[in-house]
């Protein structure tokens, strides 16, 4: 097979959590273990940071790979979903997986991919840990695919696990309580690995710190240790400064992903780090400067509060639950604008009347349905937001909705995308 066709053999061969949801998560690591027994456990072969969290662990999966970069260190970097090409889920120093690698695997392992039919997923980081093992990276950042616990990514033992935050999302799955959720995400703690939780909340903090004493493990969490003040938003750059206490560690901070809800990923970039050099890694401060100041040019990330274009102003952002959404509005709140117009589609098994209510009713809405199985129909969406008074017209495709945005839009305007990773997806 060519790479074409090697990519259509896995999309249509393999269970898809993006294409048909919930009947592609397989509830055990089985797979994923055989699939890595028969390439001879290449997770054991190189060291780790397991990244988990319901928002923010790709923006602190990419922070992290960034500065680590920055600092020498050959980086692995495996995140899903792709928003354009699948290689983008595995790189190396923000260079993705080679094509010719995605062919040979895809190969070699076809018996027993015939034989154990593994979803996608398991496929994927299968082949994400084959290819750091080969290619003998330092530190591979490993971002968790759904929950962590039973998660096919939960197989290694890294040097480190960060967990971001908790909130309701995939609760079909995963729980209808914080704490359930917070039960499956510290799945990823494991025995005398040190944890950082990036958010403290009353909720959850005894699920993470009791799961830390049965596993040993030392637990930190960042926003009770680190604290941002003199904060500055630029539509391509934010500042800031961090303190440890009252004690200033850095100042005039610059980093390129502008979203709001970077101040609260960012501390647990920052703890990382601290975690890090005490285990041996030498990071400097000007390794964490250069590589927040150039995440995007580094690792290739794109759709986190990501411009597309100027006036108007349009930005793109892969929020798409209601913690997410309600991150994505309070950056819309930031902006001057005559008229917001916002691009939206949804898939159907989110919560969407809670995404929905917490979008802003004076804007115009182009509801729109992406390309895939579990996509919510477009005339569905507008139906759900009409209720809410949200008002616009529905587009069958994501393309028509962009394009009548563009067409009404005036230089003064800002136009949003987003509701979805595919939406997103679609526009890029």
């Amino acid at each position: 097979m060519d790479y074409e066709q090697t990519l259509d053999y896995l999309y249509s061969r393999l269970p898809m959590f993006t294409r048909v949801g919930a009947i592609a998560f397989k509830k055990d690591l089985h797979n994923t273990i055989a699939l890595c027994e028969y390439l001879d456990n290449p997770q054991n072969r190189f060291k780790s940071i397991h990244v988990g969290g319901t928002n923010g662990k790709g923006s602190t999966s990419h922070m992290l790979a960034s500065i680590l970069q920055e600092a020498g260190y050959k980086t692995g970097l495996y995140t899903s979903p792709h928003l354009v090409d699948f290689r983008e889920r595995i790189r190396i120093n923000g260079e993705m997986i080679s094509k010719e690698f995605v062919i040979d695997f895809t190969e070699q392992t076809q018996l027993i991919l015939d034989d154990i039919s593994p979803s996608f997923f398991e496929v994927t980081v299968a082949m994400a840990f084959s290819y750091f093992a080969k290619n003998s990276v330092d530190i591979a950042i490993i971002e968790v695919g759904l929950g962590g616990r039973l998660d096919s990514t939960n197989i290694i033992t890294p040097e480190l696990s960060v967990i971001t935050n908790i909130s309701l999302d995939h609760t079909y799955l995963l729980g209808n309580t914080l704490k359930e959720i917070a039960f499956e995400k510290a799945g990823i703690i494991k025995k005398k690995v040190p944890v950082i939780i990036g958010e403290f909340d009353m909720e959850t903090a005894d699920v993470f710190k009791e799961k830390a004493i049965i596993s040993n493990a030392v637990i930190r969490f960042a926003d009770q240790v680190l604290n941002i003040s003199q904060v500055k938003f630029d539509t391509d750059m934010l500042s800031l400064s961090v303190y440890r206490g009252s004690k200033l560690i850095y100042e005039n901070l610059e980093m390129d992903l502008t979203g709001s809800y970077q101040l609260k990923n960012v501390l647990s970039v920052l703890e990382a780090v601290e975690v890090l050099k005490k285990i041996g890694y030498e990071l400097r401060d000007s390794h964490v400067y250069s590589g927040l100041k150039n995440v995007k040019k580094l690792t290739g990330l794109k759709g986190r509060w990501y411009i597309l274009d100027h006036n108007p102003l349009i930005v793109c952002d892969t929020g798409h639950n209601e913690s997410g959404i309600k991150e994505v509005v309070n950056n819309l709140l930031r902006l001057k604008y005559k008229q917001l117009h916002i691009v939206i589609g949804m898939v159907k098994d989110k919560d969407i009347a809670s995404v929905l209510a917490k979008l802003p009713i004076h804007a115009t809405y182009y509801f729109c349905s992406p390309n895939l199985e579990r996509a919510l129909s477009a005339d569905e969406l507008r139906s759900q937001a009409a209720v809410l008074k949200l008002v616009g017209k529905s587009f069958l495709t994501v393309t028509e909705a962009f394009s009548e945005a563009k067409k009404n839009a005036s230089k003064d305007d800002v136009i949003f995308v987003g509701g979805s990773t595919f939406v997103v997806a679609e526009v890029l």
